[in-house]
């Protein structure tokens, strides 16, 4: 019980965070017109500098990981196979196959996992964290928007769709700081030390505003959401099953694919509590920007972001009980 209160005193401030967020933005303490601002800092300044000095300070061989790399790959290949599989028999357009896919493999490694498992563990564990949000942003999201626009002719082709989706990837601040802060760790390039200090209070300031941005953007998307158009095949009745998905199904399969190349000596142990933890974490919430983008039933999605995030101050907590 003393150990469940020591995990709850960590994890609990930033839930309530979130939750802070989400309260401004509903009783219009927050104007919403202003949430786009917030994102777009934490976006664009604060956490790209975060992932600087992170990616700068971890080592290579954790960033790139090949055996990273195909223990998240094969777990999300295996949940897309099952969650699009599933949406498909029922009726669900593509664009609802896939982003309710993407939805249920693609946590908020990027916005919470970073600051959540460096407070959890140490800096040590955030190499497996780094590696796995440069793929789902690469791999992982471009697979799915190319699978959400399968069967489409013409400029809304998966081709066309997955081209927008690597120009979209290119644009990302996310992967090219963690990419330029590995470059500079490997040559041992140090900022000049002004420009330094700035980045590291942009660094420090990443954690709790994009905390509260992320509670803010799930109450825009559920204030926002309108009702479905007539003309639009309705998407399956899954948010339940997809929130399941990605809170229970999503680490337990990433701890078993783990557990084995730990068993089989090719990675180690002391690194796969971070690894399943960042499975562990509620569901990414730019996916609720990419199924409007790409026609997919926005309030399904949005409503897994917000059940997921909820949920998961208990099933995560949960989770760092069982690891430790």
């Amino acid at each position: 019980m003393h150990a469940l209160s020591g995990i709850f005193a960590v994890t609990f401030p930033f839930f309530a965070l979130v939750l802070c967020g989400y309260l401004a933005a509903r009783v219009r303490l927050l104007p919403l017109d202003a949430v786009a601002g917030l994102n777009m800092f934490v976006l664009y300044f604060a956490l790209p500098c975060m992932l600087y000095r992170f990616g700068a300070s971890t080592p290579a061989a954790q960033l790139f990981s090949p055996v990273v790399a195909l223990i998240w790959m094969g777990a999300a290949a295996l949940l897309v196979a099952v969650s699009a599989g599933w949406a498909r028999r029922r009726g669900a357009s593509w664009p609802d196959a896939a982003m309710g896919a993407l939805v249920a493999v693609f946590p908020n490694s990027g916005f919470m996992g970073v600051p959540l498992i460096l407070a959890l563990l140490s800096e040590g564990a955030l190499g497996p964290v780094m590696a796995t949000l440069l793929v789902d942003l690469v791999v992982t999201t471009s697979v799915c928007i190319g699978l959400s626009q399968w069967g489409a002719a013409g400029e809304h082709g998966p081709a066309k769709a997955l081209g927008r989706a690597l120009q979209g990837v290119l644009r990302n601040p996310m992967p090219w700081s963690i990419l330029l802060g590995a470059l500079a760790g490997a040559t041992g390039f140090a900022l000049w030390a002004p420009l330094g200090r700035t980045v590291q209070l942009l660094a420090d300031s990443a954690s709790p505003v994009a905390l509260f941005t992320i509670g803010a953007v799930l109450a825009r998307s559920q204030m926002q959401t309108g009702a479905p158009r007539a003309d639009v095949v309705r998407a399956p009745n899954d948010v339940g099953l997809i929130v399941l998905l990605k809170l229970a199904v999503h680490p337990a399969l990433v701890w078993a694919l783990g557990f084995a190349a730990v068993r089989a000596g090719a990675w180690p142990a002391a690194l796969l509590a971070p690894l399943v933890l960042t499975a562990a974490l509620p569901a990414a919430s730019n996916v609720s920007l990419l199924a409007e983008r790409f026609g997919a039933d926005n309030g399904r999605v949005a409503r897994v972001i917000l059940y997921s995030t909820a949920l998961a101050f208990f099933s995560f907590s949960a989770a760092v009980a069982l690891l430790r």
